[in-house]
């Protein structure tokens, strides 16, 4: 029984990509410093998951900021008051348009759905021109792999950027964000081709906004973006991950039949329904990744009955075709439960961080595969 994890705390255990940004935007540290920092955090989450045995394991859920500020630098789309010309986005542009500089604003910063966690805004209109402009995707699978672990890159995926956009300054307010698709899409191909040509074998894009009300045309759009991407896609096992709430039935139906997609994530901690919505109809073939783990909590997972809601899953799509998983990314979660020593030990008991929490994805996915005693140890 296969294991996956959503997303992954970035700022470290210790906090310790929060002071390496401090003391680079204060002056005291580099650039290089802080892209060490960086990269030792990356090296020992993925390790710590490989070792747990985990499956699929994420790549390019590190964020220097936010993962939506990612994308508009993956796309290239730098408001032009930052000034930029070209080229791969560097830490000057992609810091500017997060916290301002001495002469601009930064970007709208808002909450990320009902999170405590923010993002930055995209600022969208028809004269944005979108370019390939940041290769952290793809170089951050190859650091990954040059590690000894395979790992699954995940993207914001396209229409959920364009849904979580908003008109730039002097654009018309009833501007169509979901017109510039046929834009954005030639870079996601370009960065999908990146990924096939450095060995990726599956991809996940993230597309939480199906959890929302959505109307027949933003419905219409999911269905454009990966009919266009298809082709792109062959050969690719392909993951559309969605979470924080139910996902509503004419969405389901959406996504459910997406061209070149292979599988597809839901919160079943949150979404209650989107479990009578799988029961009453899944597609033949395709691969289930089941949030049982809450992503948003620090409560242990009640592992009996999160065993009981998966084997009813596997008798539906089969067990080879089930993959035990967090509700959502555990960015959302304290780190490491290892570091608060002064807990006593009965409260220990009743917790789990983000570190815990794929040992119970782990263990859960054992207890399917047959060896029931993990849920008991």
């Amino acid at each position: 029984m296969a294991s996956h994890i959503v997303g992954y705390p970035r700022m470290g255990p210790k906090r310790e990509l929060k002071f390496a940004l401090e003391s680079f935007w204060d002056g005291k540290t580099t650039a290089e410093d802080l892209k060490k920092v960086a990269a030792d955090l990356r090296s020992s989450i993925w390790k710590q998951m490989s070792a747990a045995g985990i499956k699929y394991i994420p790549s390019n859920t590190f964020s220097y900021y936010d993962q939506v500020l990612d994308t508009t630098a993956l796309l290239g789309a730098v408001p032009p008051r930052y000034g930029w010309t070209g080229g791969e986005i560097g830490f000057d542009t992609y810091f500017s348009m997060a916290r301002g500089n001495a002469s601009v604003p930064a970007m709208e910063m808002t909450k990320w759905f009902d999170t405590n966690y923010h993002f930055i805004v995209p600022e969208l209109g028809p004269e944005v021109t979108f370019s390939y402009a940041s290769h952290k995707a793809v170089d951050e699978y190859k650091e990954a792999k040059a590690l000894g672990v395979d790992t699954v890159p995940v993207l914001v995926g396209p229409v959920s950027y364009l849904l979580l956009s908003k008109p730039a300054k002097g654009v018309d307010k009833t501007f169509s964000l979901l017109s510039l698709l046929d834009k954005i899409l030639p870079v996601y191909k370009e960065v999908i081709s990146d990924l096939k040509a450095a060995g990726a074998t599956w991809i996940q894009f993230d597309e939480p906004t199906l959890v929302r009300d959505l109307d027949s045309h933003q419905l219409q759009a999911f269905s454009n973006a990966y009919a266009g991407l298809e082709s792109t896609l062959s050969g690719l096992n392909v993951l559309v991950e969605t979470y924080f709430a139910d996902v509503p039935a004419e969405a389901y139906k959406t996504l459910t039949s997406l061209k070149g997609v292979t599988a597809y994530g839901f919160d079943l901690v949150r979404g209650d329904k989107t479990l009578g919505l799988i029961k009453g109809d899944f597609p033949k073939g395709k691969f289930l990744f089941a949030g049982v783990v809450d992503g948003r909590n620090i409560w242990a997972n009640d592992l009996a009955a999160s065993v009981s809601t998966l084997e009813e899953l596997a008798t539906l799509v089969g067990k080879d075709k089930l993959v035990v998983s967090t509700s959502c990314s555990l960015l959302h979660t304290a780190v490491d439960l290892a570091n608060e020593t002064k807990l006593d030990n009965e409260i220990k008991s009743w917790l789990a961080f983000a570190a815990q929490k794929i040992v119970e994805v782990n263990a859960l996915a054992k207890a399917l595969a047959g060896a029931k005693d993990e849920v008991c140890s």
